[in-house]
């Protein structure tokens, strides 16, 4: 027998949804928050609408179907205006692009796809000796500890950013080719990786701006990226080359920060005993040699 129910189910309409949210977020902000005065007049909590559309520089018309979830389209410019009105936070705007259906320029993004709480950098901190980095879903390095930089005998943060990504420096600097003993094989599993990653971004202009960047860096990484294969992360042995140590062996392994973002710590750990001496040995001082 059926069971009965007392909810009415109903789809989520993305109109509906948008139309909701901004409705929401108008009741929620407070009038001298954004230059208007809270008087008995008001009958509503918040904002009215007429205010908001002045605001954002809008039609009040046109605000108004918008928050009544009409079919109406809005323009990037538009949906930041009414963003910017609203005083929403970085998860609030992201959310109001995408109920909208609007893909946000790179520059509107960048800064969100690379934030990052200053706890986790104090985490990888706390690791050391451990070596440990944070990558985002497009392999940008936001964070390193000093045991990484040890590591890969580099001065990381010093890197420019726009090129402190780890596949742009695995295709572009001898330095981090030669500390990446099987790059050629991290290579494959990146680009495998990252096709799985950029499912999710088609479109997305920073992603796309990445994907041709590598691309035209380097032939192998075409090659590799033609294959469209995709794989899940993995936690393999890796092997590093450091001038002071040799080759040393470390597993790494992945803890998850951000995920809607592809964001994760790595931290990498000896395998056995020799690789906990050597890491031992990068900790100590460096002896000059007269």
């Amino acid at each position: 027998m059926a069971m009965s129910t007392t909810v009415t189910e109903r789809p989520l309409d993305r109109h509906h949804e948008l139309g909701a949210f901004l409705r929401a977020r108008r009741e929620s902000t407070v009038p001298e928050s954004v230059g208007y005065t809270s008087g008995s007049s008001r009958r509503t909590p918040g904002l009215r609408r007429e205010e908001v559309a002045v605001l954002a520089g809008v039609g009040v018309t046109w605000y108004t179907w918008l928050e009544q979830g009409r079919p109406v389209n809005a323009s990037e410019q538009v949906l930041s205006a009414i963003a910017r009105a609203l005083l929403l936070d970085e998860l609030e705007t992201a959310h109001l692009f995408v109920l909208a259906g609007v893909v946000r320029r790179a520059d509107d993004v960048r800064e969100q796809c690379r934030a990052l709480s200053p706890a986790v950098q104090v985490v990888i901190d706390q690791l050391d000796p451990l070596p440990a980095l944070v990558l985002n879903g497009r392999y940008d390095i936001l964070a390193v500890n000093d045991a990484y930089c040890r590591l890969v005998d580099q001065d990381v943060p010093a890197i420019a950013d726009g090129d402190r990504n780890w596949l742009y420096l695995a295709l572009t600097d001898p330095h981090w080719r030669t500390t990446l003993v099987d790059w050629r094989t991290h290579l494959d599993a990146c680009a495998a990786q990252l096709r799985v990653s950029m499912a999710e971004h088609l479109g997305d202009p920073l992603w796309t701006q990445q994907l041709t960047r590598l691309l035209d860096a380097s032939p192998e990484f075409e090659q590799a990226w033609s294959r469209h294969e995709v794989r899940r992360p993995e936690e393999p042995v890796k092997r590093f080359f450091n001038p002071r140590i040799g080759v040393i062996e470390l597993r790494s392994t992945s803890w998850w920060v951000a995920p809607r973002h592809g964001t994760r710590l790595i931290s990498y750990t000896p395998v056995d005993e020799a690789g906990r001496a050597a890491l031992a040995t990068l900790t100590a001082p460096a002896v000059a040699v007269r």
